[in-house]
């Protein structure tokens, strides 16, 4: 298995979001040159994704372009430009439940922005395009843990379809135009500089403003949550390393990176609360159109493939977020 490859260029759009900034901040500190690629909208707060970039720019290898996916011609410009060795398809319209109301959102960015990047490694040819889908993608499927052979044909979201697309037109473009691509199909992702839409974080907010936080099917659910170290050094594993041919001549592989233990919605909750020190106010609800009851990563051919899965505890996850988040927001330091 290669290592990263100091002497290439890593594009990673999202540059500015979770998974973005962490996985370029890695890379960064490894020695490679990055280019971040991020159109900055506001479907969180902006100065989260600026405080993010700050950081990143203290490295000298790193560059930001500010770029919309759907910006065809300013895409290839980045590539006719700069001339990437490895793409990493990081940006999305994310989100569940935000899809139900905003579908227009979901097809420009993860389905037209999406055929524009691969659109441009096909001119601009790269060694290794990289791309996230999600664990969304299993939708109602009964059978657990989830594999990557499991049929992948019901989802319940819109956003869950855009991903599986995502999939399908990666494999055309691996066998038409001979570009190696991974799929990867990220688990409940959580920890410092998070999405502040995702539980953990939109939790934490609430509680410590004294908001009551909204629990679905009345807290009976199970998720994957997997902390973003163990994402990224997925990621990281992945990059130089591209999938060999299968029986159609396609460089294409899809993976799964959980935590393969899911967790009692309510235990991840406690822990938030533990390290918060204080409770939560509770309104327990029915479960929401697009919601899955578990989510369960088999990391089978992970394992097999790159020796490496997921081995971050749920416990000390939390402790890591929340002591990010008090010093982030200015409150005093968490108990221990």
């Amino acid at each position: 298995m290669k290592n990263i490859e100091k002497d290439k260029t890593y594009l990673i759009t999202g540059g500015a979001g979770f998974i973005g900034f962490h996985l370029s901040k890695r890379l960064l500190g490894l020695g490679a040159k990055v280019i971040g690629l991020d159109n900055m909208n506001d479907y969180y707060d902006v100065s989260l994704k600026e405080a993010r970039l700050n950081i990143l720019k203290e490295y000298e290898n790193y560059s930001f372009v500010k770029c919309d996916l759907t910006d065809k011609e300013g895409l290839f410009a980045l590539f006719e430009k700069e001339r990437p060795d490895i793409a990493v398809n990081l940006a999305a319209q994310a989100g569940v439940r935000y899809s139900i109301d905003n579908p227009d959102a979901y097809i420009q960015s993860n389905l037209v922005g999406f055929f524009h990047l691969l659109e441009a490694c096909r001119h601009y040819p790269v060694e290794h395009l990289v791309f996230a889908s999600s664990s969304s993608v299993y939708g109602g499927n009964d059978k657990v843990p989830f594999s990557t052979e499991d049929k992948v044909d019901r989802p319940v979201s819109l956003y869950a379809a855009t991903k599986k697309s995502n999939e399908l037109m990666a494999y055309s473009y691996s066998k038409l135009y001979k570009i190696p691509a991974t799929g990867l199909r990220f688990f409940t992702v959580y920890g410092p500089y998070g999405r502040p839409d995702m539980a953990c974080y939109k939790f934490a907010l609430k509680i410590m403003k004294d908001e009551p936080i909204q629990i679905y099917n009345n807290g009976d659910m199970y998720r994957d949550f997997t902390y973003i170290d163990d994402i990224v050094t997925g990621v990281e594993n992945m990059l130089c390393n591209p999938p060999e041919a299968d029986n159609l001549d396609a460089r294409y592989k899809v993976y799964n990176i959980g935590n393969h233990k899911p967790e009692k919605l309510m235990d991840f909750i406690g822990a938030l609360e533990k390290y918060l020190g204080k409770e939560a106010k509770k309104e327990y609800l029915p479960m929401q159109p697009g919601d899955v009851y578990q989510t369960y990563a088999d990391v089978t051919d992970l394992m097999e493939d790159f020796g490496f899965k997921p081995s971050t505890s749920m416990d000390e996850g939390m402790r890591k977020f929340v002591e990010w988040f008090k010093e982030y927001y200015g409150y005093e330091k968490t108990v221990s």
